[in-house]
C-alpha cells in the first residue's frame, strides 16, 4: 500500500499525524505492507535560516492571539503528544528555514532512509531544540540515520535535490492542498491533518479493500 505524505519538519500536526498513521498501520495489521513516500511542503519558505523570537511569540503575531492563548495551544499539543511518545519542548525550539531538510530527505530516500531521517529532524526540532537549517546539524542528523558523512556534505554545499522539493510542492498544489499533513493513500483516498488513529485505520481499510482481488 502506497502512501504519499506531505508535511514540513517544523509542524507539530505533522508529527501527531505521523505517529497516528504509524499505530493505524499496526491496529489494522498492516506491518510490512507499507510503502511511505514522504513529500516535502513549506510551510513558510520565505523563512530565514534561524529566526528570532519564541514559537508563543510568533503564533499569538500569526493567528492574532494573546501568549496565554498561545501557551494553551501548545500545551494541548504536548499532551496530544505524550501518549504517541512525542516530547514537544516548544521553549526550545528554533524556527527555520526548512528548505535543506527537506533535501536532506530527498537524499535519504535513495537508501531508503527518508523515514528515518524525517523522525530524526522531527525530533531535533522539536525536542532538543537543535537549528534545523544548520549545515553541521543537518549533516551529523543524517550520519547517525544511515548516510554516507561525504554524501551529505556535498549534497548540503550544492543544489541537489532541488528541484525534487519544488517538485513535490508544485504536486500538492496541483491537489489543492493548503496545509499539511496531508496523506493520499494509492494515489485514491486522502487523510487531510492530524486525524484521529481511528480515521486512519478506516481509510487504511477502506484502500485495502479496493485493492483485494
Amino acid at each position: 500500500m502506497r502512501i504519499e505524505m506531505w508535511s514540513d519538519v517544523v509542524c507539530p500536526f505533522c508529527f501527531l499525524g505521523l505517529r497516528r498513521l504509524q499505530a493505524a498501520v499496526v491496529n489494522v495489521g498492516l506491518e510490512g505492507e507499507l510503502d511511505l513516500h514522504i513529500r516535502s511542503f513549506e510551510l513558510n519558505p520565505n523563512a530565514p535560516a534561524a529566526a528570532t523570537g519564541t514559537i508563543e511569540e510568533h503564533l499569538a503575531k500569526k493567528y492574532g492571539m494573546s501568549l496565554e492563548q498561545a501557551h494553551a495551544a501548545n500545551d494541548s499539543l504536548r499532551q496530544q503528544g505524550e501518549p504517541l511518545g512525542i516530547d514537544f519542548r516548544f521553549d526550545r525550539a528554533v524556527r527555520a528555514n526548512t528548505f535543506d531538510a527537506h533535501r536532506l530527505i530527498h537524499l535519504a530516500a535513495t537508501h531508503d532512509l527518508a523515514l528515518n531521517v524525517k523522525e530524526r529532524l522531527l525530533r531535533a526540532y522539536f525536542t532538543d531544540g537543535e537549528t534545523i537549517s544548520d549545515h553541521l546539524t543537518l549533516a551529523r542528523i543524517g550520519v547517525d540515520a544511515g548516510l554516507d558523512r561525504t554524501e551529505v556534505a556535498e549534497m548540503l554545499v550544492g543544489d541537489e535535490f532541488a528541484a525534487e522539493v519544488r517538485a513535490d510542492e508544485d504536486a500538492a498544489l496541483d491537489l489543492g492542498v493548503t496545509g499539511v499533513p496531508y496523506f493520499l493513500i494509492d494515489g485514491a483516498l486522502a487523510v487531510a491533518g492530524a486525524q484521529p488513529t481511528e480515521v486512519f485505520e478506516r481509510a487504511l481499510q477502506r484502500a485495502a479493500a479496493r485493492s483485494a482481488p
